[in-house]
């Protein structure tokens, strides 16, 4: 299949180079999977006793073990699949070539809701258009939407992703067909789209291939689909349940969940065209009570007639986030934008907009469920300057007063104005109170002075006026900095404030604040309000709301459990300090979580098959489902059965209780042996030892999979590793269907080839922060892999003319011990999963030693071009292994596969001294090209000072010592360093003698760039590791060869020590005067020498 939708990205001109490594790519996938390369087993229960425990089994037979979120099987891997697949793959590859048992399975995941919404639609579609989907009507032409401004949490503790997985699934099609089209799918095929079941047999084979393509070192004995169509791993799921119901992990009851009334039913994440992360918002829902409308309000009231009853109390519902500082409420907010409800709460009226009704009539706050239509409308503006009464303010009668930034999709609509507390409330009140004509307004009505509630270190009583003022926000206009202002205003409050009025004076913020909602509470003054925290969509495309539902949940946060889950993180490696921080902040708000749901393709709840499990909570401990699925069944899809025999049906819940929980205890029909043999793949192969997916999945999956495996794993089998990382965009932008900005894994392989394809997945990016997949580094890794693919055939098959005997020679030496220190440089980059520096250091700079290496003397010595070529297959091979197995085997003529090669490491110490004079010598050349550069500049009205026609003296300026000032300098900068009081620049002027001052700036500053990247002891020790006259003397024909358009038929070398007026010449050891270029000499220092090039 080939996807229709084009990339927009880089055009090929010349494909024979590309095509010329393809052929090898697919010869050596052909070759290893006749090999097996990939399948990985645990050691046998006839090799090592199934007694031996299996801490012990890990240390006689090393096992490493990692997966990926596994894809969702609507539509074919993208790119950004394929970037998360590479760190899986890359990991592996780089474990095997460490003596490692190696393992990455693969999954398909096809529960939840998207699959069977798409068949569905599909169904509706071709009833209305015909099964070929041809009477479309044409399209008109549409006002675009806008499309809704992302909203962010109020709620400043909680970590959210900023992406959601189910907007990058979405299609740009207007028809569900049309999308099928987008996908490459032939019109004459979409039909058979409209029975879920042919997605789960389509698409998981073209996954398969598309990862094959990529040389994927997968093991796809242990493939399977999820749902109950694979009868094994729907044991399994059912098996999970009951124990996780066992341990008290699942309970039934009343929730606050995103819900859809069209679907009728939770919306979980899978489930949702957009707002996936998105969870309840807790508000607490102050009422506010009506003493007197306003003319124009009373006026709308009495024109409803008897559709009011005049005798119940009226309340405006203002939803806070803060009830502990509703002490010093001086109005209340509504927007003249937005048209009210006044709708029938049963004993009294609530004025709120119909959305926030819509939530509440479905949490059990209005007489009937689901009835929320208003019985009447009114404008904001028509509230303006309403009396109220707001529970426990200090002040007994305040006013509606209008705001033009209060929204009608966010909260209630009515904003309770706390100017003390609050940024929005203290500037809106300064405009109102500045423009009170222009806003139509009594200047009485705002004629309050801010109450003191709550003081902070940062910003003493009142917080809102400090932030106002440090952010120099003018009006309410200033949205952006009015955001970053509220922000901090909340977190500075809630984290270091102390209550400065009120009955809990002088406690903390964070324990005052539920005690005063406690009491409103109970004092009947307000009542705990939920909303979706930004929008959320369900498939359907109905706007979901906060449903309290009678549901089966999973008790995430439950006190003892999350312990566990604290624990498991702590002790596991998440790769950056960012990912860790992401979870704890996850694990600090994360609450229940719905189990269940009633639409959509999956396993059934045992206890209460009506329900279908939820597709995040049968995909959290799928990992240790790998380990076993190989023996039990031979496709993807359980119908055959596999290599020991067992039938679904056997698989009970004891059975999997001895696998994964190793009780010996069972009645089982299942041989014996065949049950040990499962439990030795299971014990062998956990923990997990990574888990890498986007981060997005933080929030729910990743967090899902700590708290699942701690509830029913034996601690040595919890996972030892988490690896987040970003987003992929596609050459500098995001990746966009609509835009064209878009790559299937299919697309990008055929384009570049697999291993071109992995440079650059690898190329980038590491961090958690979004990556960069560019296709100019793609197509720059095909020439390069063709170039070193013909130079080593080359030198090959010309080695003889190589020199060869003892390795002695200058640069022979140097590119020895410079292959060792990268070789080193790689392997350790590899073991912290930074693939990028992997491949600095390992091609690269690799190949650019070599190159200096080649150019540095007439020839090269045959054993390290040798060398050279192996080690540079071996340091490519976790991510280039066609190209380093075509090496490996058909150049180098070596056993087996290097698949199973061991990673190389330094033949010998790396010698620092090697190292530094190395690098030396190439400082100078380059110090001489710019020399080189500079002369022959011309100069306004004058000839250059260097004529490249001519020939060249070449001077070499050593000197022998330090200047004294640098001495002194670096002296004072040590003192400061070890006082840690580097920064204090009132110090560092103590210490400097003024005279100096001018040159000891520039170079403490220079000192401290290096103090931040560099050890303490490199930047103090300044004593030269080599002898740098001796090696200029050993490099001098190199050196003399170091200008590009000049050429030097003389070289002059002259040490000097610091101060003096003549040198000796190294070469004569004679004394000559210095030359007469004061600046060149005074820059001299040692391992810098001074560069003159001047015709002869």
């Amino acid at each position: 299949m080939s996807a229709v939708t084009e990339s927009k990205g880089l055009v090929l001109e010349n494909t024979s180079r590309r095509d010329a490594l393809i052929a090898i790519e697919k010869k050596y996938q052909k070759l290893w999977s006749e090999e097996h390369q990939f399948e990985i087993d645990a050691p046998s229960i006839d090799d090592v006793p199934i007694t031996m425990d299996s801490e012990e089994l890990h240390k006689k037979y090393p096992k490493f073990m990692s997966s990926m979120a596994y894809p969702y099987m609507n539509g074919v891997l993208h790119a950004g699949h394929c970037f998360t697949l590479s760190k899986v793959e890359f990991s592996v590859g780089f474990e095997r070539m460490n003596g490692k048992r190696a393992l990455f399975p693969l999954g398909f995941h096809c529960t939840g809701m998207p699959i069977l919404a798409c068949a569905d639609k599909l169904k509706r579609e071709a009833e209305i258009f015909g099964s070929d989907y041809l009477n479309v009507p044409a399209e008109e032409d549409e006002e675009v939407e806008e499309a809704p401004k992302k909203q962010v949490s109020e709620d400043v503790t909680k970590f959210k992703a900023t992406k959601s997985k189910a907007q990058a699934k979405k299609g740009r099609g207007k028809y569900q067909f049309e999308i099928m089209l987008q996908l490459g799918i032939a019109r004459e095929d979409i039909k058979k789209f409209a029975d879920s079941k042919y997605w789960l047999d389509y698409f998981p084979p073209l996954c398969q291939q598309d990862c094959s393509d990529l040389g994927a070192r997968i093991d796809w004995r242990r493939s399977y689909i999820t749902t109950d169509r694979n009868p094994y791993y729907d044991a399994f799921i059912r098996w999970q349940m009951n124990k996780l119901k066992e341990h008290g992990k699942i309970k039934f009851g009343e929730r606050n969940t995103i819900y859809s009334e069209k679907d009728g039913q939770p919306c979980m994440d899978h489930d949702r065209q957009t707002g996936e992360g998105v969870t309840p918002q807790e508000y607490v829902a102050v009422k506010i009570a009506v003493t007197e409308f306003s003319p124009e309000a009373q006026k709308a009231i009495d024109s409803a007639g008897d559709k009011l009853d005049k005798s119940k109390k009226f309340y405006f519902i203002a939803a806070t986030l803060r009830p502990e500082t509703m002490y010093g409420q001086t109005c209340c907010f509504v927007s003249p934008k937005i048209d009210y409800g006044i709708c029938d709460a049963g004993d009294s009226y609530y004025i709120t907009t119909e959305r926030a009704f819509k939530n509440m009539s479905y949490q059990k706050l209005t007489p009937t469920r689901g009835s929320y239509k208003p019985v009447l409308f009114v404008n904001g503006q028509a509230f303006i300057g309403s009396k109220i009464h707001a529970p426990i303010s200090v002040y007994p009668e305040i006013r509606i007063l209008p705001m033009n930034t209060v929204i009608a999709t966010k909260g209630t609509g009515v904003v309770t104005c706390v100017p003390s507390n609050s940024p929005d409330d203290y500037i809106t009140m300064k405009e109102l109170q500045n423009k009170p004509e222009y806003y139509g307004i009594d200047p009485e009505w705002v004629n309050f002075e801010p109450l003191p509630i709550i003081k902070t270190e940062k910003y003493g009583d009142f917080t809102a006026q400090a932030l106002v003022e440090e952010k120099k926000i003018q009006s309410p206009k200033d949205i952006n900095a009015l955001a970053e202002a509220k922000k901090l205003a909340y977190k500075e409050d809630f984290y270091s404030g102390i209550m400065t009025f009120g009955k809990y004076t002088g406690e903390k913020v964070e324990v005052a604040k539920d005690k005063v909602k406690n009491d409103m509470i109970t004092e009947g003054v307000a009542f705990v309000y939920n909303e979706p925290e930004s929008q959320v969509v369900s498939r359907s495309g109905d706007e979901c709301i906060v449903s309290l539902e009678d549901q089966w949940y999973l008790d995430y946060g439950e006190e003892s459990w999350r312990k566990l889950a604290e624990e498991c993180l702590q002790d596991m490696q998440c790769f950056s300090p960012e990912v860790k921080n992401a979870f704890e902040g996850v694990l600090d708000w994360l609450k229940n979580w719905a189990v269940s749901r009633t639409y959509g393709l999956g396993s059934k709840l045992p206890w209460d098959p009506k329900y279908l499990v939820e597709s995040l909570s049968d995909s959290t401990i799928y990992q240790s489902f790998y380990t076993i699925a190989h023996l039990l069944f031979s496709d993807f899809y359980g119908a055959e059965v596999g290599p020991l025999g067992i039938k679904p049906e056997q698989m009970t819940d004891e059975v999997f209780d001895y696998i994964f929980q190793h009780t010996d205890d069972i009645e089982s029909n299942i041989p014996i042996r065949s049950l040990q043999t499962l439990r030795r793949e299971f014990e062998y192969f956990y923990p997990l030892d990574v888990s890498i997916s986007g981060k997005d999945l933080i929030p729910n999956h990743l967090t899902f999979f700590i708290y699942t495996h701690v509830a029913l794993f034996p601690k040595k089998f919890w996972p030892k590793g988490i690896r987040a990382n970003g987003h992929l965009m596609l050459n500098t932008a995001k990746m966009s269907k609509s835009t064209g900005n878009f790559m299937t894994l299919e697309q990008l392989v055929e384009k570049y080839g697999a291993d071109a394809s992995r440079i650059a997945l690898a190329d980038a990016g590491d961090t958690i922060e979004d990556a960069n997949l560019d296709e100019s580094n793609a197509n720059a890794a095909i020439l390069r892999l063709f170039n070193l693919k013909e130079w080593a055939e080359e030198m090959i098959k010309n080695i003889d003319s190589l020199r060869s005997g003892p390795i002695t020679e200058v640069f022979d030496i140097a590119f020895e011990n410079e292959m060792n220190s990268l070789v080193e440089k790689t392997y350790e980059q590899y073991t912290l999963t930074n693939y990028k520096n992997a491949l600095k250091y390992g091609l690269f700079d690799f190949q650019a030693s070599r190159d200096y290496y080649r150019d540095s003397g007439e020839t090269m010595h045959k054993d390290l071009v040798l060398r050279y070529i192996e080690t540079q297959a071996l340091l490519l091979a976790p991510v280039t292994p066609h190209f380093s197995d075509f090496i490996y085997r058909e150049l180098l003529k070596k056993e087996g596969s290097v698949q199973n090669a061991k990673f190389p490491r330094a033949t010998k110490p790396v010698d620092q001294a090697i190292s530094a004079s190395l690098e030396y010598i190439r400082d100078l050349q380059r110090s001489i090209r710019e020399a080189e550069g500079q002369g022959m500049k011309k100069k306004k009205g004058k000839p250059a000072d260097l004529d490249s026609s001519k020939p060249a003296r070449l001077t070499l300026l050593i000197s022998e010592n330090f200047p004294e000032w640098q001495n002194a300098v670096i002296e004072v900068v040590r003192e400061l360093f070890e006082s840690q009081s580097l920064n204090d620049n009132k110090k560092v002027k103590e210490k400097v003698e003024p005279k100096e001052m001018k040159r000891a700036m520039p170079f403490i500053s220079l000192l401290k760039q290096r103090l931040a990247n560099e050890s303490a002891d490199s930047v103090f020790n300044r004593e030269l590791l080599f002898n740098e006259v001796e090696i200029i003397k050993g490099a001098l024909p190199n050196i003399q060869k170091a200008t590009q358009s000049v050429s030097v038929e003389e070289v002059k070398i002259l040490s000097f020590p610091q101060g003096a007026k003549v040198g000796k010449n190294v070469i004569t050891g004679e004394e000559e005067e210095l030359p007469n270029f004061a600046r060149i000499i005074d820059n001299a220092v040692p391992g810098t020498p001074g560069v003159i090039l001047q015709n002869l």
